[in-house]
């Protein structure tokens, strides 16, 4: 008996706190100039950690709050920030305008290391899914080998270790190799180390190839060609991958 109405008493306790009512602040985000949406504006609730961003629409949505007095602030490069107290005893949905504000600043240079579709150079790109077709675990120059004036050499023969690669007949210390922008070139010999860089092509988005100078600013290494390599593109869903290959000598991936 006495079990029940414990029971009883620690139900009635936490119960309050389960039927309190929670409601939403909804809305959206344009700007007031031109009536555009703004995509990727911030949204946060002062003082607290609850914080969210506006969607491709301008739609924004902050949930389960409780009722009670919140100062929202959003804020949106190039936009003055909006900041106002709201207070929810229901749903609030709001139509938010952002001014438009300019800064004043020393000039911008904006310069890129890969080419484009209208750069006079000469250059390849190997996508994601013919990277994953070639990669059986060898260095990355083997995975490069298919393209046109390229010849790709390793010290074991096996394609794993010291391996190098020549493009119009230049070797690594004529070629500048970069990973999202950060050169990779050792800064003594100019050279390329693969063997620090085990399975790097399961990571890869894509490589661009440059035959020749091409757009690279990178010192000495960018005589021969230029090989610029990219990782990490953002996914939108939660996703996992598993590979395992096994080779001669004991190689492993």
């Amino acid at each position: 008996m006495k079990t029940k109405i414990y029971l009883f008493l620690i139900i009635l306790f936490i119960l309050p706190g389960f039927i309190q009512a929670q409601f939403s602040i909804s809305g959206k985000i344009i700007s007031a100039d031109k009536q555009e949406v703004l995509t990727g504006a911030n949204v946060v609730v002062k003082d607290s950690y609850l914080a969210t961003s506006s969607d491709i629409k301008g739609n924004f949505i902050l949930k389960n709050l409780k009722p009670g007095t919140y100062s929202l602030l959003i804020s949106y490069i190039g936009y003055e920030n909006f900041e106002e107290i709201v207070t929810v005893d229901s749903d609030i949905n709001l139509n938010i305008k952002l001014i438009p504000q300019v800064y004043l600043s020393d000039e911008v240079i904006v310069s890129a290391i890969r080419a484009g579709g209208n750069s006079p150079t000469t250059y390849g790109i190997m996508d994601e899914q013919q990277i994953e077709e070639k990669n059986t675990g060898k260095d990355l120059p083997y995975i490069l080998q298919s393209l046109p004036s390229t010849v790709v050499t390793s010290d074991a023969g096996a394609g794993v270790g010291y391996t190098g690669i020549r493009i119009r007949g230049t070797n690594l210390t004529g070629i500048n190799v970069t990973l999202n922008g950060v050169p990779v070139n050792d800064p003594e010999s100019q050279a390329v180390y693969f063997v620090d860089l085990p399975d790097l092509a399961s990571s890869l988005d894509d490589v661009q190839v440059q035959r020749g100078v091409g757009t690279s600013t990178n010192g000495a290494a960018s005589f021969g060609a230029s090989i610029n390599m990219k990782t990490g593109d953002m996914r939108s869903k939660a996703y996992a991958e598993i590979n395992s290959a096994a080779g001669s000598y004991n190689t492993f991936k």
